[in-house]
């Protein structure tokens, strides 16, 4: 037993055990997606945003592929641009964001949980960030799901520190909260208040039976001055932008309220998702709260009362935004993921907590270990479940299709369209900035301003009746969408 014990504990403080964990996390971020393609989760709304400001200009209000008005603020897609300016690639431009936030945020955690709780407590955190099923997906999707949740980490971590060092808040310190608060504001809009205000709000309510002189909030005018920022930008966009009023404040921000105008969800839908998705290292969790709670047979508000007022304040910032953002009606799996960070840190206050009792250490070491291991197999298998299927479904066909047609093109000097709007990623791979309709592609045909058509296998009959001298090249590709399967081909002069 106490070999075996040994063994689990020295597997966690081996720094070898952290780059073999960090090896295998580089690599599932980088290949989950795989193939990559913009079909699916409104990638390719995101990626338009950058693509349309270099292209057209359009810095401060976007469009999607289809033309309606982009629903989330442009910071993001700024950084798209910028990053497209260096590397000159749509790709890289547009995965980017993502992958670099998703780094940063696996080291401003194992920094800061291993500063607090010991190395074993940080390396838990660390695997328990990347090594679930929600990490690796999201780390090279082209949405602002991780960059939201590096912003939202980077507050609450701010908030941590001065609850577990005792300081007060500066003049720098809400300077530096304004900054990242209006960061958070331009990535995705207010919803970042759903993630730390309610954490806060319950904070402060019980940080008297704490015993903690700290408040975990700030001041005022961060908060508000950020909001102010977002409000300026939205209230531009109601006033100069056709369309914004109604696609964005009453759709997507007041819809989200509506059960009539988003997929409404149960009030449980998130729980049983965290449990699956953020397992093993949600059974964990709750084995050492049990564990726990059975070494000190205490009341509930005694328990409470000896907890330490930065695990305290993990507790109230993880369930806070866990139950405000369940009482939404509108829900998608993705949009809890800033909720799994402070998990990961309150994980590692659990691991810090029972380490010190030489009585518990050997359970938890034994089961920590086990955790480690079971995630290492779970969530690389699930990768590559991801890619294999990707690969045998054909899902990077359209945007390889995309690529062969921009290279022919090129070859050839080409004037080339896009016919068609369902495939929003098509506009993408073929690098256009619209879709022309059929009437419009009939009429630039027959001036002679273009050389070759992209479109779907429902309006080939009707184009090759309209357009004279048009043939069918014979590129295609296939994508199924609900087990539809959607044909795309290129048409051009003989």
């Amino acid at each position: 037993m106490t070999t075996a014990t040994s063994a689990d504990a020295s597997l966690l403080k081996r720094r070898s055990t952290f780059w073999v964990v960090a090896t295998l996390v580089a690599v599932l971020f980088a290949t989950t997606n795989l193939p990559w393609q913009l079909d699916d989760y409104d990638q390719a709304k995101q990626a338009f945003t950058s693509f349309e400001m270099v292209n057209e200009g359009h810095w401060f209000y976007q469009h999607t592929p289809n033309q309606k008005i982009a629903t989330k603020p442009p910071l993001i897609g700024w950084v798209s641009a910028v990053l497209y300016g260096v590397t000159r690639s749509w790709e890289a431009a547009w995965r980017l964001p993502s992958l670099l936030a998703a780094a940063a945020l696996l080291f401003a955690l194992a920094r800061t949980a291993s500063a607090g709780y010991g190395k074993v407590a940080g390396l838990v955190a660390f695997s328990a960030l990347g090594l679930n099923l929600l990490s690796p997906r999201l780390a090279t999707l082209v949405r602002t799901d991780m960059p939201l949740a590096l912003v939202v980490f980077l507050l609450g971590a701010m908030i941590w520190q001065k609850i577990q060092t005792g300081e007060r808040w500066t003049s720098r310190d809400r300077f530096l909260m304004f900054v990242l608060l209006t960061a958070a504001m331009l990535v995705k809009g207010p919803i970042v208040y759903a993630f730390l205000l309610p954490g806060i709000v319950a904070f402060e309510l019980t940080r008297r039976s704490n015993r903690t002189r700290v408040s975990a909030w700030c001041g005022g005018w961060p908060w508000i001055a950020s909001l102010a920022v977002f409000l300026a930008w939205a209230a531009c966009g109601i006033a100069w932008v056709p369309g914004f009023y109604e696609q964005v404040v009453l759709k997507e921000f007041a819809g989200r309220f509506d059960e009539t105008v988003h997929r409404s969800q149960p009030l449980y839908f998130y729980f049983p998702h965290l449990l699956h998705k953020f397992a093993p290292w949600s059974v964990l969790m709750i084995a050492l709260a049990a564990l726990a709670w059975r070494s000190e047979k205490l009341e509930f508000a005694e328990r409470w009362r000896r907890l330490s007022p930065a695990m305290a304040w993990l507790i109230c910032w993880s369930l806070g935004g866990l139950i405000v953002m369940s009482l939404i009606p509108s829900k998608r799996v993705d949009r809890i993921f800033p909720i799994v960070p402070p998990l990961c840190l309150l994980l590692a206050a659990q691991i810090g907590s029972v380490w010190r009792d030489e009585t518990l250490r050997p359970r938890v070491g034994k089961w920590s270990a086990a955790a480690l291991i079971f995630a290492c197999v779970f969530a690389s298998g699930y990768a590559a479940h991801k890619v294999i299927n990707g690969y045998r479904a054909d899902r990077g066909a359209l945007a390889r299709f995309g690529s062969e047609v921009r290279d022919e093109a090129s070859r050839r000097g080409w004037r080339y369209e896009v016919v068609g709007r369902k495939e929003e990623g098509l506009l993408l791979y073929s690098r256009r900035t619209r879709f022309l309709t059929a009437e419009e592609a009939e009429e630039r045909w027959n001036a002679g301003a273009l050389d070759a058509l992209v479109t779907s296998a429902d309006e080939l009959p009707r184009l090759l009746e309209k357009l004279p001298g048009i043939v069918n090249s014979g590129r295609e590709a296939t994508i199924t969408i609900n087990d539809q399967p959607r044909r795309y081909v290129l048409l051009t002069k003989p």
